[in-house]
């Protein structure tokens, strides 16, 4: 099967792209893979090329040179083409998708990626404002959105990092105390009315760079894991912070009533003032009332080889990048 890594040149702070570029040409060379380069020319060039080729030629293996919003983009794009594998070389701030997958090799190998087998994922399935797309790992509504809003503003000011950017906007969204006033269904049951702090609706397990807030979620179970916070103090809600980044807050003595969190097959969320803001893997949009549903085993997701080590990897490149 013939690979394309797909580069995102604005990814991250868009100063590894050039060393990754020249990194897979030398693996190609060095092994004569059957694998090429594609590197995107703007937001939505990803899903359209993988989407085009997948017409135009069949099946591929497309690696996702990016972050989450890189590898939404592919997936979407490659979706409908059932054969097809995705997987990922970290370059973005959060890449928390490959946070589920701890211990299978390094992700920015790039002779890994091209020896790496497939593994069944689920993806969920969403609909709002008469559109139909999918999402790998989760989306944050209220409290989280939020401070993911507010961060990518943030990370346009100088000398402030991606880490420090998402900590001044928790401090200021702490502040405001900004959530968000819905209406949750899980399959189809209501579930919850009214002003909450956050909730989230989740494949994997991370959002935000690492922060572990769905700690019980699976990207294989067939099941979406929803966390909602209710509209608790600010007090409350510090206190209990330091755990809930750590996905330990399970443990608590007491959460429930704090977080309600569980599975299901279905949410259907309905905002009461019509409208809200909705985070994607980090990409935040407008939305009306929208329906996520599970997908089980929806595309095929590339594990690095372990055993696959090559001197010529991108070694400045990892996960907490």
């Amino acid at each position: 099967m013939k690979t394309i890594f797909v580069v995102n040149p604005k990814a991250g702070q868009g100063n590894a792209s050039g060393k990754l570029i020249n990194s897979i040409k030398n693996v190609i060379a060095q092994i004569k893979a059957d694998a090429e380069i594609y590197v995107t020319k703007a937001v939505g060039d990803a899903e359209r090329f993988v989407r085009e080729y997948c017409r135009n030629y069949g099946k591929a293996r497309f690696i996702a040179c990016g972050g989450d919003g890189t590898l939404g983009e592919v997936l979407n794009g490659a979706i409908e083409s059932k054969d097809s594998e995705i997987g990922v070389v970290p370059l973005g701030t959060g890449n928390d998708f490959c946070r589920n997958f701890k211990g299978v090799g390094n992700f920015s190998d790039i002779m890994a990626q091209l020896k790496g087998k497939s593994v069944k994922c689920d993806a969920i399935k969403y609909e709002t404002q008469n559109r139909v797309r999918y999402c790998a790992n989760m989306f944050n509504i209220g409290f989280d959105c939020n401070v993911a809003d507010l961060t990518a503003e943030m990370k346009k000011k100088p000398f402030v990092s991606g880490s420090l950017a998402y900590f001044l906007s928790i401090f200021v969204m702490l502040v405001k105390k900004k959530g968000a006033d819905l209406i949750i269904e899980l399959d189809n049951k209501i579930k919850h009315k009214g002003p909450l702090l956050l909730t989230s609706i989740a494949n994997g397990s991370f959002c935000g760079g690492g922060v572990k807030s769905n700690p019980l979620a699976s990207v294989r179970d067939g099941f979406i894991n929803v966390n909602i916070i209710y509209n608790i103090s600010r007090l409350k809600f510090l206190t209990k912070l330091p755990f809930y980044m750590k996905g330990t807050h399970t443990k608590l003595k007491g959460i429930e009533k704090v977080i309600f969190s569980t599975k299901c097959k279905s949410v259907t969320i309905t905002p009461s003032s019509g409208k809200m803001r909705i985070c994607t893997d980090g990409e935040i949009e407008n939305a009306s009332k929208t329906r996520f549903e599970i997908i089980h085993n929806a595309f095929n997701f590339v594990i690095p080889d372990i055993k696959a080590g090559l001197s010529e990897n991108v070694k400045q490149l990892s996960l907490n990048n």
